[in-house]
C-alpha cells in the first residue's frame, strides 16, 4: 500500500480527517489475536513490517508462518525518537485473554534467535506494568505517522521506557492508534494532549469509553457490546464486565452476552456492510467493510 504522494488531492484529505467527517464509530475494529509477540528492530519499515526491514526478511517470514499457526500477531517495535542501534534488542510477548493477561519481555542478538522462543508465552522475564503500543507505520499510511508520533512522544514523556512505536495495528483512519498492554484495549483518535489521561485510566485499569476500539481477542460484536456497556452502565473499571458468547448474525442482528456487576446482560448489536470510498491515504477507491452499532441492554433473568 502506497503513500499518496503531495501533489495529489488525496493528500489534502488524509483517510483520518475523511472518517472523522462521515462519522464513522470505532467499535468493533481491534483485532481478534488474543496474543502478541514484539519485536524490536530499530530503523525503517517497509510497508511488510518486519519483512521489509534491516531484519533477516527470511527469518521475519519463518516468526511470522509460526506464530500464525499460534494465533499470535507479530509487531515490529522501535523506541520512540532517536532509535538506538545497540546489537542487543527486546522482544516481548504479550497475553490478553481474560484470566491469563501478562507481559514477558528478553533480549535477542541475533534474528535467527527468535525462531527457538516458545509462542506460548513461557519464557523470559514477567513483566507486571502496562505498555503502550502507538501505530506509526507510514509506509503503511501517513495518518499513522502524523498523528502517531506526536503522541508517542507525549506518552513517553509520562511513562519512558514504557512506550514502542509500532508497526500497524489496523484502521490508520482512526489515527493515532495506541494498544495498552497486556489489557488488550485498543483505542483510536488519541490525541497527544490526552496523555496524561490516557496513562491515569490504563494504570488505574479503566476503559476510556468515547476513545475505545475494542478488546483485541474477542469477536468484533463483542467489542462493541463492551464498548457499549461500560458506556450504558457508567462502568469505568475494565473488569467489571466480561464476554461471555455471542450468537451467529440472524437478519443483521447478533445478541452478544456479558456479565456484570449484577449477573448476566444481552446486548443487541446491528451488523450493517458498508462500502465508502478513502478508508485509506493510499487507497481512495471503494472499499466494504462491517460495522457493528450496539442496540439495546437487558438483564438475563
Amino acid at each position: 500500500m502506497s503513500i499518496a504522494r503531495q501533489d495529489d488531492p488525496q493528500a489534502l484529505d488524509p483517510c483520518s480527517l475523511r472518517a472523522e467527517r462521515r462519522g464513522e464509530s470505532m467499535l468493533g475494529t481491534a483485532f481478534e489475536t488474543p496474543r502478541l509477540l514484539l519485536v524490536e528492530q530499530p530503523g525503517p519499515w517497509g510497508a511488510a513490517g518486519l519483512r521489509e526491514s534491516r531484519f533477516d526478511p527470511r527469518v521475519a517470514e519463518a516468526l511470522e508462518d509460526a506464530a500464525k499457526h499460534e494465533d499470535v500477531r507479530v509487531q515490529v517495535v522501535r523506541s520512540p525518537g532517536r532509535h538506538r542501534t545497540n546489537d542487543s534488542r527486546t522482544w516481548m510477548f504479550a497475553d490478553c485473554r481474560d484470566g491469563q493477561a501478562g507481559l514477558r519481555w528478553g533480549s535477542f542478538a541475533a534474528d535467527a534467535d527468535l525462531l527457538d522462543l516458545p509462542l506460548d508465552g513461557s519464557a523470559g522475564t514477567p513483566d507486571p506494568d502496562p505498555l503502550y503500543l502507538v501505530c506509526v507505520h507510514g509506509s503503511r499510511d501517513r495518518c499513522c505517522a502524523e498523528r502517531g508520533r506526536s503522541v508517542a512522544a507525549a506518552l513517553a514523556a509520562l511513562r519512558p521506557g514504557r512506550v514502542w512505536e509500532s508497526s500497524h495495528l489496523g484502521g490508520h483512519r482512526f489515527a493515532a492508534n495506541v494498544l495498552a498492554l497486556p489489557a488488550g484495549l485498543l483505542y483510536g483518535r488519541v490525541l497527544a494532549s490526552d496523555a496524561a489521561l490516557f496513562v491515569d485510566a490504563t494504570e488505574a485499569d479503566e476503559v476510556l469509553a468515547r476513545s475505545v476500539r475494542g478488546q483485541v481477542g474477542v469477536p468484533a460484536v463483542a467489542q462493541a457490546a463492551l464498548a457499549f456497556g461500560y458506556e450504558q452502565l457508567a462502568l469505568r473499571e475494565r473488569a467489571a464486565l466480561r464476554f461471555v458468547s455471542t450468537s451467529d448474525a440472524s437478519d443483521g442482528q447478533a445478541t452478544v452476552r456479558l456479565r456484570g456487576p449484577r449477573g448476566l446482560l444481552d446486548v443487541s448489536v446491528q451488523v450493517d456492510e458498508v462500502t465508502t470510498d478513502g478508508t485509506s491515504c493510499g487507497d481512495p477507491g471503494p472499499s466494504r467493510y462491517s460495522t457493528y452499532r450496539p442496540l439495546n441492554l437487558v438483564p438475563v433473568g
